[in-house]
């Protein structure tokens, strides 16, 4: 798979969940639109409206929704920021989240709760519903983690919250293409989606899916044209004056890559597999069941270090991140469908090495 990649092949890639990475043929899609843009921008901005609808179309499908309620956003924290927003916080209203939240987003909330006279409430998942009170407007909870690459029981939490009234606000954006998605059975008031990073689609394409009963109160980044009577939810958030909209139209392609590439079960026994190798040789014990990991797993290392990334990528050329700036004592490893156990393997045997720079560093 890894010749159908643009990586550079010096560089063992181990970080797929920060950006993903685009194939060569979703690619060369990618720039064929804006190609097309280029030679007559006219003709291509009249037909833009049609061509949206046809890929939404075929996302929808992809995650099991109606294509009425999806509308393209270039990433899931735009998707977060537009949901947030329509909630129409006011003094005294609490929004509960997890404490496990990609920090974009809880800064997200902070902001906006402490604009309103609200507050961002956060709790571990085991007991987070417990922590509802009667000035909690809505719960907010990841799909999958960022950091510590975890699945979290969203369908139950959902079902819950919506039971008792609350709205519920799901960040989806390692969820696209890790995991067979049915967005309309699972029933979140709304859903944000990353496709550039496990779908492999351009960067610059993610989703934020909507329930019906939520459509009308949801606005676009910017107030322009879609805001033209008759306005719905689509012509308002997808009407965005002039931009580039090649990632949004490239992303059947990435469909259609990944449904002649799934190799997601090897990828998700090879990141297991990898996560138990890693708790043996670092000693420490695993954050959580195998069945929490799909493509990414993150391990406690022995002390917090900033600084091991960047000493992994100089001195052996593997790319992987140490998670923070909150939790700089875990390692995060992705496995995509390029990921060989030889890469694998590399970590294995430079990390040690990486840990006695940083151990002889304090050292001095």
């Amino acid at each position: 798979m890894r010749e159908h990649f643009l990586l550079d092949p010096e560089v063992v890639y181990l970080n797929h969940g920060s950006y993903g990475a685009c194939p060569r043929p979703v690619f060369e899609r990618y720039q064929a639109w804006q190609v097309e843009l280029e030679r007559e921008p006219v003709l291509y901005m009249t037909r833009l409206p049609e061509l949206l609808a046809a890929a939404r179309a075929e996302l929808a499908a992809f995650v099991g929704a109606s294509s009425d309620d999806l509308t393209f956003v270039p990433n899931a924290t735009t998707g977060v920021n537009i949901a947030a927003r329509a909630l129409d916080l006011r003094e005294g209203d609490e929004v509960l989240g997890t404490d496990l939240e990609y920090g974009g987003c809880d800064l997200t909330w902070e902001h906006l709760c402490a604009r309103a006279g609200a507050r961002y409430v956060r709790a571990p998942v085991d007991g987070l519903l417990a922590q509802v009170t009667e000035r909690t407007r809505a719960v907010f909870v990841s799909h999958i983690t960022s950091e510590t690459a975890l699945l979290l029981p969203v369908e139950e939490i959902v079902a819950r919250a919506r039971a008792d009234g609350l709205t519920t606000i799901v960040d989806g954006a390692h969820a696209v293409a890790q995991l067979d998605l049915d967005l309309d059975r699972l029933g979140a008031d709304f859903y944000a989606g990353n496709c550039h990073k496990w779908l492999c689609a351009p960067k610059g394409a993610g989703f934020l899916h909507v329930r019906p009963e939520w459509q009308e109160r949801v606005d676009g980044t910017i107030v322009s044209w879609g805001y033209d009577d008759p306005a719905t939810f689509l012509s308002r958030t997808e009407r965005q004056a002039t931009r580039d909209s090649a990632a949004y139209l490239a992303v059947p392609e990435a469909i259609a890559f990944q449904r002649g590439n799934d190799v997601r079960e090897r990828c998700v026994e090879l990141a297991r597999a990898a996560r138990r190798e890693l708790c043996a040789l670092l000693g420490s014990e695993p954050l959580a069941p195998d069945e929490s990991i799909r493509q990414m797993a993150s391990v406690r290392l022995p002390a917090a270090d900033p600084d091991l990334s960047r000493r992994l990528f100089d001195e052996h050329r593997i790319e992987i991140p140490t998670m923070g700036p909150r939790r700089d004592d875990l390692l995060r490893i992705s496995i995509a469908s390029y990921t060989k156990w030889e890469d694998v393997e590399r970590l294995l045997e430079a990390l040690p090495l990486s840990l006695r720079a940083a151990t002889r560093s304090r050292a001095r």
